[in-house]
């Protein structure tokens, strides 16, 4: 192997502090006065977590020593399989929170769904570094990837999953934008999520996002039938989002997304989480109120504080110190994974690293977003601080496949 100082070293231990500061604020929600309130199984999910941050070390590890060509050679496989495995858990799987996304596999549930973000990101950066004729005018390749990401994303929402749904979504625009995908094409590929969002707010927030988006992407492209396209699309965004929230979605949905325009719409329903969130963290002040004494966490005024809304225990018990170390931390290793890519020659390595960046970073947006009340409450843990064991042993194996093709980085780029 490598000499031993070439190893990514910053990286590895920005995981060990942010795995370390999930496991203090697991304890804190799980563990703490707070235990009195939560069922049996919830007060185990400090010690499950434990385990699992173990099993992940050693993952981390075991992974340096495998070929970085073997995650080109495998890619095609891995996205065999994990199909076949969210398709046995959309017929076999278990029901947890209204998700049909685990699937019991001896004493542990597997969640599939987070598995095969690793082998999409694999199998489309295999098939788009092995084709570099991607343009406005002949995107039959960019089609194919769009493909092989489209079908995951679909299973997922069969799974009733639509927080990592997004995720894989997220993959599209980052993807075949760094594969040469011109401006004016990603812009357009990214748009109906930035109309959708506004739409939600006000539709004629949408509206008028939707005209200036289009006159963006002609500046950019000078393409007449992208620019139609785009006007289309944006338009049709704007009227299935309306369409959605008055006909389509359950109640329960249109509540969540009312309490993200105003929380108290349904303040002691929907609007309740918002509520709790923004309290918890405003009350942790500069400093936060000690370890274990968070009032909002430990009388369980917090909902699914150990995942989704972990970030406002921080807050609340460690403050803005706490939440801002957290934030550089992650800020952190966004900036050294990328650096990572771009000293890459290969385009496979380089691919993979930003792609596996963006999964981090969006999970790391829309966690913080919705715990501060900037996003609606979609439903997406906080890499390696979240309590889960699936995710973060999923996000542990990205993180170490970036390490793995930066450490071995010389070998690598030789390959064709």
């Amino acid at each position: 192997m490598n000499n031993v100082r070439e190893f990514s070293w910053s990286v590895f231990f920005t995981w060990i502090i942010l795995a370390v500061i999930g496991l203090i604020a697991i304890y804190s929600a799980t563990q703490g006065p707070v235990s009195q309130y939560l069922e049996t199984y919830i007060q185990n999910n400090f010690f499950k977590q434990v385990i699992w941050v173990i099993i992940s070390l050693f993952a981390l590890i075991s992974i340096q020593f495998i070929s970085p060509r073997a995650f080109i050679e495998l890619s095609y496989l891995a996205y065999g399989v994990g199909i076949l495995l969210m398709i046995l858990t959309l017929i076999f799987g278990t029901e947890i929170n209204g998700a049909k996304s685990w699937l019991r596999i001896g004493p542990a549930n597997l969640q599939p769904s987070e598995l095969m973000k690793i082998a999409t990101i694999l199998a489309t950066a295999n098939y788009l570094t092995s084709r570099r004729d991607i343009s406005a005018e002949n995107v039959r390749y960019a089609l194919t990837a769009v493909g092989l990401i489209m079908i995951p994303t679909i299973l997922v929402f069969m799974q009733n999953d639509l927080g990592t749904a997004l995720i894989f979504l997220s993959l599209i625009p980052v993807m075949l934008f760094w594969s040469g995908l011109p401006y004016g094409v990603s812009l357009f590929i990214i748009s109906p999520a930035v109309i959708a969002y506004l739409t939600v707010i006000q539709w004629y927030y949408g509206l008028a996002a939707a005209i200036l988006l289009t006159a963006f992407i002609f500046f950019i492209q000078r393409s007449v039938w992208l620019t139609v396209t785009a006007f289309i699309s944006g338009f049709l965004t704007v009227s299935g989002v309306q369409v959605a929230l008055n006909q389509l979605l359950q109640p329960h949905q249109i509540a969540r997304i009312a309490a993200f325009t105003n929380p108290n719409y349904d303040p002691t329903g929907a609007g309740w989480n918002v509520i709790q969130a923004k309290t918890a963290i405003g009350s942790g002040g500069l400093t936060g109120k000690g370890f274990l004494e968070g009032t909002q966490t430990q009388l369980k005024f917090l909902p699914e504080q150990w995942t989704d809304f972990i970030f406002c225990v921080i807050g609340e018990e460690f403050g803005f110190i706490g939440s801002t170390i957290v934030i550089v931390m992650f800020i952190f290793l966004f900036v050294r994974l990328l650096n990572m890519a771009g000293n890459h020659k290969h385009p496979f390595a380089q691919l993979v690293t930003v792609s596996i960046t963006s999964v981090f970073f969006i999970h790391f947006f829309i966690n913080v977003g919705s715990a501060s009340a900037l996003l609606p409450v979609i439903g997406l843990p906080l890499p390696f601080i979240s309590y889960g064991g699936s995710a973060f042993l999923t996000n542990t194996i990205m993180l170490a496949i970036c390490l793995n093709m930066d450490f071995h980085k010389r070998e690598f780029s030789i390959y064709r």
